[in-house]
């Protein structure tokens, strides 16, 4: 239903531009042959007592109007419909994003994401307002030229008619043609500087201590000098455009100006007559040059094309869920069967076979690269499996980074619960030991933080992900490095908080910390993606497991510096 209103939208418009030049051009016509009319009728008394002002002003009057009214009416229909289109690729582009993975890809190419969603989207207006519509009118502008000079000699009119479509459009194709490396060139030189401006605002403080953030705007503006070389390039064949445009209606002019004289001359038409015709050819090559500029933005429309068109391609259906874990068998929060996930047709996990127990705690330990995250991951179904079984109930993931957003604190901790009383969320600071820091911010839970959550201290960040996660009716919390970065008093201070309030639910942990594991009934350890072996809480082989990881610094005393 949405798609037939947007396409009745699209046809609406470009009748209305249609209408708009025919109404111009009839309004144009009219007016020449009427005071062309009215000045030979003055010539002879008899003739002037007779002729009749009144009808062909009334229809000037009414030209003038409607093609006034008909502009309007063809702004507002033909933006409706545009806006309303790319609104919709935009959800689209959205719910393709919101495949597995999606999420890593995104932060790994924020430049990338903030290009596509704005300004190829943006790039293909251009095929609908300034090729499609003007394409459209100007058709019509070179079948009312010829239909008018055709009821006059119809060699004149096919020959004008076929002269429009050869000059006008010739000259659009010649200038998409030679447009398109320079706009190809503004298009990919636009995205690299807002790429590099991204990683200089986003990594200001390393290429700072890095000392390469002189290089880095040395960068940037290299980026933007070959943009404006590229912008200077397309104004110079634009302007080459408007003069072909320009000689081209001139010939129009005096080749259609010439047949009306001949006409006139053979006493074929009258003077007003060809008046008329005249100036209906000097207006008819005006909707063709209303394609210049989506010509010169051809180029970019078509990378705008293939870019997007890709990602669509892979798109999940509209109104299905791009990932839903089936549920798992009665009693297993988590049941893997043989699964693997691969990147690039490379398997990096698996195949992996694992159960675990609703309401059991489980360390996930290993070296960096083993496989911890990413088996969080399948389990999430952040990340489809390549091969074999994943069943899972549903999760809630608090990742070792604190993901908190340009918001107040209200609204950061309502992302998990969107309609959330206040009174929850003071329960949920109180239970993470956050709202005594909270009742001390200016604004209190309406606080702005920045981005990233700045504003906050790295425990106080965790602390508020923390509370974002009690208020998580998820039976199963996976939790990935949760206290990592956090000095030993805060960090058994937040997991002693959270192990109070997951009672009952199912806990997945990945850690490198002897406090997170030791806490576990289960821990598992991986090696280059699979389960090397596990161990139960109590048991000798769960002590030796626990022993090998990290543990928490031991204070050194004033008198003993050096640890010594």
């Amino acid at each position: 239903m949405q798609g037939s209103a947007t396409r009745r939208l699209w046809l609406g418009g470009a009748a209305l531009s249609l209408l708009t030049v025919l109404m111009g051009m009839a309004l144009l016509g009219l007016s020449g042959w009427f005071i062309t009319a009215t000045a030979i009728a003055g010539l002879v008394p008899a003739a002037a007592l007779v002729f009749d002002v009144f009808m062909p002003s009334a229809g000037i009057r009414l030209l003038a109007i409607g093609r006034t009214g008909a502009r309007y009416a063809e702004r507002l229909v033909t933006h409706d419909a545009t806006l309303a289109a790319l609104a919709a690729l935009r959800e689209r582009l959205f719910r393709a994003w919101s495949r597995p993975r999606a999420a890593r890809w995104l932060l790994q190419r924020p430049a990338r994401l903030l290009q596509r969603l704005t300004a190829d989207v943006d790039a293909l207006d251009n095929i609908y307002l300034r090729l499609v519509v003007p394409a459209f009118a100007a058709l019509g502008a070179a079948a009312m030229l010829g239909f008018a000079l055709g009821l006059m000699r119809w060699w004149i009119g096919l020959l004008a008619a076929l002269w429009l479509l050869c000059a006008g459009l010739g000259i659009a194709l010649w200038q998409a043609s030679v447009s398109r490396k320079a706009a190809l060139r503004r298009a990919l030189n636009t995205e690299s500087l807002r790429a590099r401006t991204v990683d200089l605002v986003a990594g200001k403080t390393e290429l700072l201590m890095a000392g390469r953030l002189a290089a880095q705007c040395e960068a940037i503006e290299a980026s933007d000098a070959r943009a404006a070389k590229a912008d200077m390039s397309l104004f110079r064949l634009e302007a080459l455009a408007t003069v072909a445009y320009g000689i081209a209606s001139a010939l129009t002019l005096c080749g259609v100006l010439l047949a009306m004289a001949w006409l006139v001359d053979e006493r074929r038409i009258g003077a007003a007559v060809a008046a008329f015709g005249v100036l209906l050819a000097l207006s008819a090559m005006e909707p063709f040059a209303a394609l210049r500029r989506g010509a010169a933005e051809a180029g970019r429309t078509l990378l705008a094309v293939r870019r997007i068109g890709a990602v669509l391609a892979q798109e999940a259906p509209l109104g299905e869920v791009p990932v839903q874990q089936a549920p798992p068998i009665a009693g297993l929060a988590v049941q893997l069967e043989n699964a693997s996930a691969a990147h690039d047709g490379r398997r990096i996990i698996g195949p992996l076979n694992l159960e675990i127990r609703q309401g059991e705690r489980v360390a996930l330990i290993g070296a960096s690269g083993a496989g911890k995250t990413t088996l969080l991951s399948l389990i999430s179904g952040e990340l489809a499996p390549s091969s074999g079984h994943v069943a899972a109930c549903d999760c809630s993931w608090m990742t070792q980074h604190t993901e908190l957003f340009r918001e107040s604190v209200r609204d950061n901790l309502r992302l998990e619960s969107p309609h959330e009383q206040d009174q929850n969320l003071w329960n949920v600071l109180e239970e993470a030991g956050l709202a005594h820091d909270v009742r001390a911010l200016p604004q209190g839970l309406d606080t702005p933080l920045g981005e990233g959550g700045l504003g906050l201290s790295g425990g106080q960040a965790r602390r508020l992900a923390l509370a974002r996660l009690l208020l998580s009716p998820a039976p199963c919390w996976l939790l990935d490095e949760v206290t990592e970065g956090l000095d030993a008093a805060v960090a058994k201070d937040v997991l002693a908080r959270l192990w109070t309030q997951s009672s009952g639910r199912t806990l997945v942990l990945a850690t490198h910390w002897q406090r997170e594991a030791a806490m576990a009934d289960r821990v598992i350890w991986m090696e280059g993606g699979r389960l090397a072996g596990e161990a139960r809480h109590g048991t000798e082989a769960f002590a030796r497991a626990v022993s090998s990881l990290r543990a928490d610094a031991a204070p050194q005393s004033p008198n003993n510096k050096n640890g010594i």
